[in-house]
């Protein structure tokens, strides 16, 4: 009787352990299919690359590696599937890739982006910064030994890395500028997180208007009736909204239960409880950057003004009509993540910053906006100021102290350098086990600066 018990005992014991195991790989499925099927989606229908590439590069890894992919370019859409698991993402023009969840397909495919978002230009025929005919200008930089960190970054990947596309500003023109093949400087790229700093933008341009006050309450429904009604805008925008997240892309968490599988992101971000008194303790959440992007989409109220507001606000007025920032399921732009624009156009967002929220002679963010942008979120270190990353605590050693950046997941990188007049820009597949040396790379680029 006794070897028996121990017997069932041990059995009981392995069968709990394989039942948790199941129930834990269960809900891991929708994250692993999810990010393969957006991902090899947009990577195939926005950034025109080819599904076995992007396999053989960006998803090979983890589990995401054992994921199959059927690519139909007939309705375009991809659907992936692993083990019992299987999620399905599709192309809309204009909307980009989204990711269904909790939606109907056919009710999705119906809604169509609107038109009316013409630039009125065409950038093959105007000059820089809104068109591509780049001027033959000397900028006071030693362009041999810029030539030569370019070659070390694209040719050799000598500061680590796997850089597809370079471009480094100086005095607002184009120094110098490369890519690996089968990338060019038509290529749309990922933005992961710089996407944020763009929502920055977004908001700046309704301050602007008058129409949004970033120390308000942000006026979440949800929120009225609890301590969450104290949370502004400008809580949001610097990360201290005090709300519960957890930004581990390694496991099931917070974001990428967010990005894989929720219909509405905002909504799954709002709905987290307080953990810390707003404005009293920083942590990173690209889950408020999803409210951010809801509560424009309110303060729009008309789905078609909303689509086109970005369009005709900021990216044609910058140079960047191709840009395409895509949405989630419920039609709300995924303003943490998914934006998909060239290394020229994200040169240019890098310029409209750089020269204090002006394009072209024009005034796009209001007067102090890039001020406001670059103050130091006060719980942050001198890391954050408002969706941008600071080089105050000297994070970057090398760095001037006064650059900024937008930073995105697997190595993109605007880096705005004010006192030396330069934006650079790094784009790619450069994970966390294989990161760009950015610290001896700036060092080297602010070194050609006569």
């Amino acid at each position: 009787m006794t070897k028996k018990r121990i017997f069932y005992g041990i059995a009981a014991f392995l069968g709990a352990i394989i039942l948790a195991a199941c129930i834990y790989l269960n809900s891991l499925l929708p994250i692993i299919t999810g990010y393969a099927a957006k991902n090899l989606c947009s990577a195939v229908f926005v950034s025109g690359r080819l599904p076995e590439d992007v396999e053989n590069l960006d998803l090979n890894f983890s589990f995401i590696k054992f994921t199959r992919n059927n690519v139909d370019y007939g309705d375009k859409s991809v659907t992936s599937r692993f083990l019992w698991g299987r999620s399905k993402a599709i192309y809309r023009d204009g909307f980009g890739t989204t990711l269904l969840r909790d939606v109907n397909e056919e009710s999705l495919r119906k809604i169509k982006y609107p038109g009316g978002t013409e630039p009125g230009y065409s950038q093959d025929t105007i000059k820089w910064p809104l068109g591509d005919i780049i001027p033959d200008s000397v900028t006071g930089v030693d362009l041999k030994a810029l030539s030569d960190v370019t070659g070390k970054v694209i040719n050799d990947n000598a500061y680590n890395g796997n850089v597809f596309a370079f471009i480094v500003l100086h005095k607002g023109i184009p120094v110098a500028e490369a890519y690996k093949p089968d990338f060019n400087q038509h290529t749309r790229l990922l933005s992961w997180s710089m996407a944020k700093s763009f929502t920055n933008a977004m908001v700046g341009i309704l301050v602007r208007q008058g129409r949004v006050d970033i120390e308000k309450p942000a006026g979440i429904e949800e929120w009225k009736d609890d301590e969450r009604n104290a949370i502004t805008l400008n809580n949001l925008m610097q990360m201290q909204s005090g709300l519960e997240w957890n930004e581990d892309y390694g496991n099931r968490s917070d974001v990428t239960l967010m990005l894989h599988c929720e219909s509405n992101m905002g909504e799954f971000a709002w709905e987290q409880k307080e953990e810390f008194p707003a404005g009293s303790h920083w942590y990173y959440s690209s889950g408020t950057t999803n409210i951010v992007s809801y509560l424009i989409r309110e303060e729009l109220g008309n789905d078609s003004l909303y689509y086109n507001f970005e369009d005709t606000e900021l990216f044609n007025k910058i140079g960047m009509p191709d840009a395409v920032f895509e949405v989630d399921a419920s039609g709300t732009r995924v303003g943490s993540s998914y934006l998909y624009a060239t290394a020229r156009d994200y040169a240019r967002f890098g310029l409209l910053y750089l020269n204090n929220g002006v394009f072209n002679g024009e005034r796009i963010l209001p007067e102090g906006w890039v001020k406001y942008s670059t103050d130091v979120a006060s719980a942050s270190g001198g890391l954050y100021g408002s969706f941008f990353w600071l080089n105050k605590s000297h994070k970057l050693p090398s760095a001037p102290e006064d650059m900024y950046a937008c930073d995105g997941h697997d190595g993109q990188h605007i880096y705005i350098l004010p006192t030396q007049e330069m934006v650079v820009v790094i784009l790619g597949y450069s994970p966390v086990s294989n990161p760009v040396d950015t610290d001896r790379l700036l060092k080297d680029i602010v070194n050609t600066v006569k």
